[in-house]
């Protein structure tokens, strides 16, 4: 079984570097669609043609769209990310100052929201059909349906604004004691956790029901076993599998619900990055951030994959 488990484990990571392989070339081909011309916004407008002629040559501007990014991704893969059209700099050192800023936010939200999520997941599973289920469903569906930026706009004036528990902005992600990390990341922890909460709750739910039924489960509460027993030791197991998947699609979503955070509460993250390279069609930078962002959502697919053959009782 061992043998089976690593070829399925090796399998998924193969399919995993095609598929980046592939999301590497979409994003170098869409970035390059952006409207504008990227050494024209470099120089200003009011430039000479001769000038942004002669700087489209100095970036390889003027050469084949299929050569620059092979040039691009040989350049990539050997550790050199380019240099800013906008700042002149390496990307390397405008992404990498703020690559850890967007790692902790992520971080903070994904320990504060995983384990709510599991916990609600669970118990509306166990009181499925009572007063207590029904209201879990009913919060968690309007969470879901309320937009992030509405709730970072309702959190800002109800938590910042009327309450001045916090602060409005985020933009010292350094913090050296807990007061400063709670004044720093509340607020936006707070909105990301929200949605991804109620999407990994709703998932648990369903997943560990379609577990309850089964007839294992049903001749375990035949034998007497509690509740509890029968759900962590015998449904849970089984159905760790679209848990797992359920926790990485909604993990994912921080990824993009992580854009709008930065920019409403001017944390300075990769995700504001991405957006202000896109305003000044800086298509490195831009290149960058969304390969990186896409790196990351395969990989939370990718363990989750991994997890799921791992974890899985029958191949044991």
């Amino acid at each position: 079984m061992n043998g089976v488990v690593l070829r399925m484990v090796s399998r998924r990571i193969a399919i995993g570097a095609l598929t980046l392989f592939l999301v590497s070339g979409l994003v170098f081909f869409m970035a390059s669609l952006l409207p504008g011309d990227a050494a024209q916004m470099a120089l200003g407008q009011y430039a000479t043609p001769e000038t942004v002629a002669m700087l489209r040559k100095q970036l390889g501007l003027d050469e084949p769209l299929v050569l620059r990014y092979f040039t691009w991704l040989g350049a990539l893969l050997s550790g050199n990310f380019g240099t800013s059209y906008a700042a002149q700099v390496p990307v390397r050192t405008i992404v990498l100052a703020r690559i850890p800023n967007t790692l902790m936010l992520a971080g903070a939200a994904t320990a504060a929201s995983v384990p709510i999520a599991l916990v609600l997941g669970i118990v509306a599973a166990m009181v499925r059909g009572t007063l207590l289920d029904r209201v879990i469903g009913v919060l968690t569906m309007s969470v879901v349906a309320v937009p992030e930026f509405l709730l970072a706009t309702l959190a800002v004036l109800l938590f910042a604004v009327k309450l001045h528990w916090v602060s409005a902005v985020s933009m010292n992600p350094d913090v050296s004691s807990v007061g400063e990390f709670l004044r720093s990341y509340s607020l936006p922890v707070l909105v990301l956790c929200c949605v991804v909460v109620a999407q990994m709750a709703r998932m648990t739910r369903a997943a560990l029901i379609s577990q309850l039924d089964a007839p294992y489960a049903e001749m375990a509460v035949l034998k007497g076993l509690r509740p509890s027993r029968t759900v962590l030791r015998h449904a849970l197991p089984n159905a760790i599998g679209p848990i797992v998947n359920a926790m990485a699609l909604s993990l994912s979503y921080l990824l993009g619900g992580v854009i709008i955070v930065e920019a409403i509460f001017a944390y300075p993250g990769l995700a504001s990055t991405l957006v202000d390279a896109v305003s000044n069609r800086d298509l490195p930078v831009v290149q960058f951030c969304v390969l990186f962002f896409s790196t990351c959502y395969l990989f939370l697919l990718l363990l989750a994959d991994i997890v799921t053959i791992v974890c899985n009782p029958k191949l044991r």
